[in-house]
C-alpha cells in the first residue's frame, strides 16, 4: 500500500539539518519525526505509513521493533485496556551508581514506569490479560520490578480465571540489580507453572529480541509459544557463544525459524495476523459445545446417543457389549457370525472375501485411500497446529493441534501420511520418530490442564525404526506415552484409520475407547515382518495375515476394539462423507457419555479396559 511514500535512502537526511556542498542542490531539510528507517532495508518511510501498517515495512516487510503501548493498542479491542498499576518499592541491591537516575530519565522519556506494562482488556471479544515487554526500557531487562509485575500478572489472572497472553522482548537478566535480577526468573516460573496448573491458558508471543533470563523462564513456558517472524530468541547472545566455541554460527541460528525446527515453538505468526490468531485461540479456550449447532450440524433427525450408539457396526451398544462378553466365554465365533449378518456388507465383492485378510492389509495401505489431514479437515474445520516436543524437535510424522468439534474444544493428535510422494517423504511415511512421540505426550498434557477431550487418529507402519531414533530414545518415548495416556483425566478417543503397526502405533492408542475404520488392520507388527521373524519367510506374508487376527471384525470380536466404522466399496477422500458423517455423530455421543463421568472414574476405566485384556 502506498508504495508511492517509500524514499530512497539517500534523498532525505534522517532527522539531521539540510547542507549545501558547492556545485550541487541542498539536500532538502526534513522535519524530526516525519520518517522511520526501517532496520532491514535501511529504506525511508513515512512515519503515518508505518503505524498504518502495524510497524511494517511497506517495501521489505521488514519489522520495526514497536513499543508495548502501541502494541497493545494494534492486539486489544479499542478502548478495552485497564493497566494494572501496582506502587513497588525501590530495587537497587547493588547501590549500582547511576541507575536510580538512568531509570528516572527513562521513566520521563517513554511515559513507563518500568520495562512492561500489564492489566486485562479483551482480543476479538475475548476478555484476557494482558502484558507486553518494552524494549526501549533498559532493553526491557528483568530486574526486581518487572519480574514482579509480570509475577502479579499471572497470580491475579488465575486468581480472576483470565487467559494471559504475554508478549516478549529482551535482553535478558538486568545486570544493575544482580543475583535479585536472578530470582525473576524462578519467581515468574513458578508463578505460571500455578496459572497453568489452574486450567487457565497461556500464551506467549516471543518478539524480537528475546534472550536471557527471560528466555530462561517464563518465555518458553506457555501452553502456546508463537513467535514472529526473524525474532531473535536464544539463551546466551550470539557473541558469546561464538568466543566460547571459537568459531562462527550457523546462518539463521537462535532465528524463530530455527526454534521452530528445533521443536521449541507451536508457530511462527505474521504481525498483521496475530490479533486473529489469538483471538481463535481465546474463543477456543473458552468455547462449549453449543446445542443449537449440534443439531444443525448433525441433521434434524439425529435424536443423541440413546437411538445411535449402532450405527457404527449395524448393532445396539448392548449387543455389542454381549458379544464382546459371549466372546470372552469361548463363543467368539457366534459373535462375529451375528456381527457379518447384521452389518448389511453389500459393498465386500467375491474377490475381497476370497482374499481375506490380506485383502484389508492392500486397502489399508492404498495410495489414494484418506489420511489424517483428510479426516482433520472434515472434522475439524478450525484446526490450529501446535509444534514441537519442546525439548529437541519437531516430527512431522505427528500432526497436532487443537480444534472446536461442535462448539467445544477438543486436541487433535495424527499419526499424518502423505497425500503424494513428496509428502510421504516430508511425513517420514508416517513413521513417528522419538520427538514425535514426545510431541504427542506435550499435547496431550495441555489437553488434560485446560480439560479438553483427546481424539487420535492412528495411520502407522510403526514408529521409526533406525540408529537415530534408538539413539534418541524410541523406546523410552514410546513407554512414557503408554504410562501418561493411561492416568489422563479427560476422555481419550483412538480411531485407527489406516495402518496401526505395531507399538508405533499403540504409543497413540491407550484410550477410553478405539474405533477402527472397516478395512483398517492393527497387529503386532506388520504381516511381512511376522512372516519374517516366526517362518524366516517374508514372502509369506499373505498366510501370515490372516493368522494375526489384525482386522477390525477380528479385533472387535476379541474386544480390541469397541466401534468399527463402515467404508464406501472405494474409498477416498471423494468419498469420505458417509464415513465422517457418522464419526461426527458417534464422537458427539461418546464425548457426551465421557464428560459425565469424573476425573477418578475416566482413569479407573481405563485401566480396567486394559487390565482385562
Amino acid at each position: 500500500m502506498k508504495l508511492d511514500r517509500v524514499f530512497k535512502k539517500p534523498i532525505f537526511q534522517i532527522g539531521k539539518k539540510s547542507h549545501v556542498t558547492p556545485g550541487k542542490s541542498p539536500t532538502p531539510e526534513v522535519p524530526e519525526g516525519l520518517l522511520k528507517k526501517c532496520p532491514k532495508c535501511g529504506g525511508a518511510i513515512l512515519t503515518e505509513d508505518v503505524k498504518e501498517q502495524q510497524y511494517i515495512c511497506l517495501k521489505c516487510r521488514g519489522y520495526f521493533h514497536i513499543s508495548a503501548k502501541r502494541r497493545l493498542e494494534i492486539i486489544l479491542d479499542k478502548d478495552s485496556f485497564e493497566e494494572w498499576k501496582e506502587e513497588l518499592p525501590v530495587s537497587d541491591p547493588l547501590e549500582y551508581p547511576g541507575y536510580e537516575e538512568k531509570k528516572q530519565e527513562l521513566r520521563k522519556r517513554t511515559g513507563l514506569t518500568e520495562a512492561v506494562l500489564t492489566g486485562k482488556g479483551s482480543i476479538c471479544g475475548q476478555p484476557v490479560a494482558v502484558g507486553a515487554l518494552d524494549g526501549r526500557f533498559l532493553m526491557a531487562s528483568m530486574g526486581y520490578a518487572v519480574g514482579e509485575r509480570i509475577t502479579r500478572l499471572a497470580e491475579r489472572a488465575t486468581k480472576e480465571g483470565l487467559p494471559v497472553v504475554l508478549f516478549t522482548c529482551s535482553g535478558g537478566a538486568r545486570m544493575q540489580e544482580g543475583i535479585v535480577s536472578l530470582m525473576q526468573m524462578a519467581k515468574t516460573a513458578a508463578a505460571f507453572k500455578r496459572h497453568k496448573e489452574s486450567g487457565n491458558l497461556y500464551v506467549s508471543v516471543l518478539t524480537d529480541p528475546t534472550m536471557g533470563g527471560v528466555t530462561a523462564s517464563f518465555a518458553m513456558l506457555g501452553d502456546v509459544i508463537l513467535a514472529e517472524p526473524g525474532a531473535r530468541i536464544g539463551f546466551a547472545g550470539p557473541r558469546v557463544i561464538e568466543q566460547t566455541i571459537g568459531g562462527k554460527l550457523p546462518e539463521g541460528f537462535q532465528k524463530s525459524e530455527f526454534l521452530l525446527e528445533k521443536g521449541f515453538l507451536d508457530g511462527i505468526v505474521k504481525r498483521e495476523e496475530m490479533r486473529e490468531t489469538l483471538g481463535f485461540l481465546l474463543r477456543l479456550h473458552g468455547r462449549k459445545a453449543e446445542e443449537g449447532t449440534v443439531k444443525e450440524v448433525l441433521g434434524s433427525g439425529y435424536e443423541g446417543e440413546e437411538n445411535t450408539a449402532g450405527t457404527a457396526t449395524g448393532e445396539s451398544e448392548s449387543e455389542a457389549e454381549g458379544d464382546l462378553a459371549d466372546f470372552r466365554q469361548g463363543s467368539g465365533r457366534e459373535a462375529l457370525a451375528r456381527w457379518e449378518r447384521t452389518t448389511d456388507r453389500k459393498e465386500e465383492t467375491a474377490g475381497r472375501k476370497k482374499e481375506g485378510a490380506w485383502a484389508r492389509v492392500k486397502l489399508s495401505r492404498k495410495k489414494d485411500r484418506p489420511v489424517a489431514r483428510d479426516y482433520i479437515d472434515a472434522l475439524f474445520p478450525d484446526f490450529f497446529e501446535l509444534h514441537g516436543d519442546r525439548e529437541s524437535g519437531e516430527d512431522r510424522a505427528i500432526l497436532g493441534g487443537i480444534a472446536s468439534f461442535l462448539g467445544r474444544p477438543v486436541t487433535v493428535i495424527a499419526q499424518a501420511k502423505g497425500r503424494t510422494t513428496r509428502e510421504n517423504v516430508e511425513r517420514n511415511f508416517g513413521m513417528p520418530m522419538p520427538e514425535g512421540y514426545r510431541k504427542v505426550r506435550r499435547l496431550a498434557k495441555e489437553a488434560q490442564r485446560c480439560g479438553r477431550p483427546i481424539v487420535c487418529l492412528v495411520d502407522t507402519p510403526g514408529a521409526f525404526c533406525g540408529t537415530s531414533a534408538e539413539e534418541r530414545g524410541q523406546g523410552e518415548a514410546i513407554a512414557r506415552n503408554l504410562a501418561e495416556f493411561s492416568d489422563l483425566e479427560v476422555p481419550v478417543v483412538a480411531i485407527v484409520i489406516g495402518e496401526g503397526g505395531s507399538g508405533g502405533a499403540l504409543g497413540m492408542a491407550v484410550a477410553d475407547e478405539v474405533w477402527m475404520l472397516e478395512n483398517a488392520v492393527y497387529s503386532i507388527l506388520s504381516p511381512e515382518g511376522f512372516a519374517s521373524i516366526l517362518w524366516k519367510d517374508g514372502s509369506r506374508a499373505k498366510e501370515a495375515a490372516e493368522m494375526m487376527k489384525l482386522t477390525a471384525k477380528d479385533l472387535y470380536v476379541m474386544g480390541v476394539v469397541e466401534k468399527i466404522i463402515r467404508e464406501p466399496e472405494s474409498y477416498t477422500a471423494k468419498t469420505m462423507e458417509p464415513v465422517t458423517t457418522v464419526l461426527r455423530r458417534e464422537l458427539h455421543d461418546f464425548f457426551n457419555r465421557q464428560e459425565r463421568l469424573s476425573a477418578e472414574e475416566l482413569r479407573k476405566r481405563r485401566y480396567e479396559r486394559f487390565r482385562k485384556m
